[in-house]
């Protein structure tokens, strides 16, 4: 993935950056194999790098999810405008009694945009919610509506998946949900405030 290669290439050229520094500094080297105008040439090349990697950097306001440590950060540039805990993808399966369909409930890595902004937004309850509570699938699409379970905002990604508020706030910081990322209220209100349609999203 692009941006995950992005950020460790970001990382080397931190570190490079830091020897550089030290080099350039009055500290005293214990000992170096790598001569001074080597060394010089290391550093050029190592900025010439940094301003190549900017250039692929996100613009404006974007939204990073570590899936694994379960935070959302809303970026601008290099400058952290929020970060929270949120509720990701649990992992588990779920087969229809059936035997002819089954759900693996993971959040999807990868980068996305921002397709909807719903505000007040309904869950159309899918078949799986009916089975996993072990009720029949309903026939009139009226019955799968439920309402105030995804908070007061909803950002849409991208098949079926929201960046969304939660009931279940206790579980914040857990992997917990079927795939959507939960967000906390107030920090929700103000992810959905600063987005706007075919903002980026990254997730990993």
């Amino acid at each position: 993935m692009v941006f995950l290669s992005s950020i460790g290439i970001l990382l080397i050229l931190l570190i490079v950056e830091l020897f550089a520094h030290d080099i350039g500094s009055d500290k005293p080297m214990v000992s170096s194999t790598v001569g001074t105008s080597n060394l010089t040439q290391l550093i050029r090349k190592n900025r010439t790098l940094k301003k190549a990697l900017a250039a692929h950097a996100p613009k404006g306001v974007y939204i990073i999810v570590d899936t694994a440590r379960n935070l959302i950060s809303l970026k601008e540039g290099n400058k952290t405008l929020l970060r929270a805990v949120v509720s990701s993808g649990s992992g588990n399966m779920l087969r229809d009694p059936g035997g002819k369909r089954e759900w693996i409930f993971d959040t999807p890595r990868g980068e996305f945009e921002v397709k909807q902004k719903i505000a007040a937004p309904k869950w159309i309850k899918p078949d799986w919610a009916f089975i996993e509570e072990e009720k029949d699938i309903p026939k009139n699409p009226e019955e799968r509506v439920e309402e105030g379970v995804l908070g007061n905002y909803a950002l849409g990604f991208g098949n079926g998946y929201f960046i969304h508020g939660t009931l279940y706030k206790r579980l914040l910081g857990r992997n917990a949900t079927h795939g959507c990322i939960r967000v906390g209220d107030e920090d929700l209100e103000r992810i959905y405030k600063l987005s706007r349609i075919g903002m980026k999203i990254y997730i990993f």
